[in-house]
C-alpha cells in the first residue's frame, strides 16, 4: 500500500531557524541551498519491539519513496526500554540505516545507552554502550548515514553525534540531550543509588558541548541572516507526563536547566522563530512550551521565549508515520517559512 498523507497540522506559527554547531570548522562546510523550497522528514522512538523491528525495513522504504526529501533525521531511541542493548542489535539497526536513500542524521536516545544499566537491558555500563554507539553509527565523522551529506561535528570533543548544517537560510542543530533527566538518574541496574563520578563527568562534558553548539548555532545563523533555527533532540524537556512531578520538585528536571536557559537566551536574541523537534514522549504535539504563562517557566526559570515552537514526533506504538516538514523558498519569511504534516506508513 503506498504511503498516505494524513492531514494533521500545517504550521505557519513561527519561523524555522535551524543552526547546527560544530567545534571543528574545518570538518565540513555549511550546506547552502539554491533558494528553492525543500522538505525533510523526522522519525523517532522507532522501532519498538519485535513486531515493529520486522516492519522497520518497510518503514524505511516508505520514506525512501518520498523522493523529494532532502534529508531525514532520527531523533533517537532505536529500541524500547526493556530490551537488550546488544552489539548485534546495534549492528542490525546500522544495516537498516544504510538502506536509507536520503542522508540520515541520527542522534542516540536514552534507550540505547542511558538506560542500558537496567537488568532487562543487559546490565551494561551506559558509558561503554555510548562508546559502542559511536563506533557503530558515527564511524565516519562529518558524514551522514544513508546518502552522504557533509555536516559539521563535535568529533574533536568526542561527540561526533552532535552535528549542524544549513539549508536555504535555515540552520539545523542536532544535539545529544537525553531522557532520564539528561542521564542524571542513578544506574540502579548496577546497584547504584546516586549518580557515579564517571556518570557526572560525562553529563558535565556533554552538556558543556551542547551549550557551546547551541550558542555557535545561533551565532552563525545571525551571521548568515538565517530565517529560522531548528534544534533537534531525543529528550522531551517539556514532557507533559512529567509536569506534575517537576512542579512538585523542579530538581527532577535539573539536567535540562542550563540547556533550556541557553535556548531561552538565544531564542530571545534571535530575530526569527526557533523550532525544537524532539521525540521521547511518543505522542505528537505542537506547542510553545516557554510562552508567557507556561507552567514550565516556574520549573526552568524566566523570561518567556514566545518564539520557540516545539514539535514532538510520534513514537513507540504511535510510530505509524513520519513527519514531513516543508521549508518554503528563500523569498518566504516569518510565519510562512515552515509547515509540517504527518505522512502515514503504508502498513
Amino acid at each position: 500500500m503506498p504511503s498516505k498523507i494524513i492531514k494533521t497540522t500545517t504550521a505557519a506559527a513561527a519561523v524555522l531557524a535551524l543552526v547546527l554547531l560544530a567545534s571543528q570548522p574545518a570538518t565540513a562546510a555549511d550546506n547552502t541551498a539554491d533558494g528553492q523550497a525543500f522538505t525533510f522528514g523526522v522519525i523517532g522512538d522507532i522501532p519498538y519491539g519485535e513486531a515493529e523491528i520486522a516492519k522497520f525495513p518497510a518503514r524505511i522504504q516508505d520514506i525512501n519513496a518520498d523522493s523529494a526529501l532532502r534529508f531525514v533525521t532520527h531523533v533517537g531511541d532505536i529500541k524500547n526500554g526493556s530490551s537488550i542493548c546488544s552489539d548485534e542489535y546495534f549492528e542490525n539497526i546500522r544495516t537498516q540505516f544504510d538502506t536509507f536513500e536520503h542522508p540520515l542524521v541520527f542522534t542516540p536516545g536514552d534507550n540505547e545507552w542511558v538506560d542500558c544499566h537496567r537488568t532487562n537491558n543487559g546490565a551494561y555500563n551506559p558509558l561503554e554502550r555510548l562508546d559502542k554507539l559511536r563506533d557503530v553509527f558515527f564511524d565516519e565523522s562529518g558524514k551522514t548515514l544513508g546518502a552522504t551529506m557533509p555536516v559539521k561535528t563535535q568529533a574533536d570533543l568526542g561527540l561526533p553525534e552532535n552535528v549542524r548544517f544549513a539549508q536555504n537560510r535555515v540552520a539545523f542543530s542536532v544535539l545529544n540531550i537525553q531522557g532520564s533527566n539528561n542521564s542524571l538518574q542513578p544506574w540502579t541496574g548496577l546497584g547504584e543509588t546516586t549518580a557515579t563520578p564517571e556518570q557526572l563527568a560525562e553529563v558535565e562534558h556533554r552538556t558543556d558541548a551542547v551549550l557551546a553548539q547551541i550558542r555557535d548555532t545561533f551565532a552563525d545563523a545571525e551571521r548568515r541572516d538565517d530565517r529560522a533555527v531548528v534544534l533537534m533532540t531525543q529528550a522531551d524537556m517539556f514532557d507533559p507526563s512529567l509536569l506534575a512531578a517537576a512542579t512538585a520538585n523542579p530538581d527532577t528536571m535539573s539536567g535540562f536547566r542550563e540547556i533550556v536557559q541557553a535556548i531561552i537566551d538565544e531564542t530571545n536574541s534571535f530575530d526569527a522563530p526557533v523550532y525544537l523537534i524532539n521525540g521521547d514522549s511518543h505522542v505528537f504535539a505542537e506547542n510553545q512550551p516557554l510562552a508567557e504563562g507556561s507552567p514550565w517557566l516556574d520549573i526552568y526559570g524566566h523570561p518567556a521565549a514566545d518564539d520557540l515552537q516545539r514539535i514532538t514526533v510520534d513514537g513507540s506504538a504511535n510510530a505509524t508515520n513520519y513527519v514531513r516538514f516543508t521549508v518554503a523558498g528563500n523569498s518566504a519569511d516569518g510565519a510562512d517559512v515552515l509547515a509540517w504534516e504527518k505522512v502515514h506508513f503504508g502498513q
